[in-house]
């Protein structure tokens, strides 16, 4: 990459870095109690500086126990379902793959919808969805791996994960048809819009570690899905093992998603929307897509929570919000997929 174009994708990823920081500080302002900046800032710094105090406490609730962990849930699950729809698009070279291509969003939701069934606490609604998850996208590789052929891999697991995540969405039916229609069939319904009004901060400290681990290391392969995207054959030749780095995105794209899906319910199309804006915005170059994507992730649901907690007296799930939104960007991707795409 020449060194003017390498300067110009670094601005970029620091205006990304700004506007991130704009928008974390914006989301504790906004809501039905609106906050001055100062009184945010102050009550901020008192958790790290001892400041004495001059507001309320309830002030300090709506910003420490309310805002912040729905904040920082955002911003994780924002990236997470960003950064695995970019990984899962560079791996199968298709810029119609999203992150619950493999049965992982379908497995989660059954597994939450099961943990509400059988009235389950809240974390371990979490730990029941996380695990479905990465039982639905294991079944997925088990099985494709079991009756692909030469050449016919990545087709296989795809149609595969089409597969497995009709029987995890059947079972998922099954389980609303079953639940009380009173209490238990408006939580699951509930839970499958998605929304993170509920989250605590142990839920971002139990979602956090998987988010951060599996981004830490798609962070780290950006250079071999930059190697993929010339071709398996290509790749081979260069001395990439790319059965093993496509076992390890899968493993990291699947374990980010549980993770965030586990403690937000069903988002839809955030995995498919924020990459493509990332790379209309960088490049296919994953040196700069991946750092971009995490960021443009946390912004994009940033913002969408924002308005679902303003927009209407009554908040709206962020799921209803980012299938509105992602509709019309879905119908684009359509229209132009044959023109291309890198």
């Amino acid at each position: 990459m020449p060194v003017d174009d390498k300067k110009a994708a670094n601005k970029k990823i620091l205006l990304l870095l700004a506007a991130l920081l704009i928008m974390f500080f914006l989301s504790f302002a906004l809501g039905r109690h609106p906050l001055a900046p100062d009184v945010i800032f102050t009550v901020l710094i008192s958790k790290i500086i001892p400041i004495k105090q001059s507001w309320s406490p309830e002030i300090e609730v709506i910003l420490t126990q309310i805002r912040l962990p729905r904040i920082m849930a955002a911003m994780l699950v924002g990236a997470a379902l960003a950064t695995a729809g970019a990984s899962y698009q560079g791996m199968f070279k298709n810029p119609m793959v999203s992150p619950g291509i493999l049965g992982v969003t379908a497995g989660a939701s059954f597994g939450a919808a099961l943990g509400i069934l059988l009235s389950f606490n809240p974390v371990a609604i979490q730990l029941t969805a996380f695990a479905f998850g990465l039982l639905a996208v294991l079944v997925t590789y088990i099985v494709a791996i079991w009756f692909s052929r030469r050449g016919e891999s990545i087709l296989v697991m795809i149609l595969t994960g089409v597969i497995v995540g009709t029987l995890f969405t059947s079972f998922v039916s099954l389980v609303k048809y079953v639940a009380d229609p009173n209490n238990t069939l408006p939580a699951i319904t509930y839970w499958l819009m998605g929304s993170l009004a509920a989250v605590t901060l142990e839920d971002v400290r139990m979602a956090a570690f998987p988010i951060l681990s599996g981004l830490a290391v798609l962070y780290l392969l950006r250079w071999n899905l930059n190697i993929m995207a010339f071709g398996e054959e290509e790749a081979k030749a260069l001395g990439v093992n790319t059965g093993r780095l496509r076992l390890i995105v899968i493993a990291c794209a699947t374990l980010i998603t549980a993770a965030a899906v586990s403690i937000s319910g069903v988002i839809s199309l955030v995995g498919l929307i924020v990459p493509h804006l990332s790379r209309l915005l960088m490049g296919p170059n994953y040196k700069f897509l991946i750092p971009a994507t995490i960021m443009m992730g946390s912004i994009f649901l940033l913002a969408v929570d924002n308005l679902a907690r303003t927009l209407f007296p009554v908040e709206v799930p962020l799921g209803i919000l980012t299938s509105i939104i992602g509709a019309p960007f879905f119908l684009y991707l359509l229209i132009n997929t044959r023109k291309g795409w890198a």
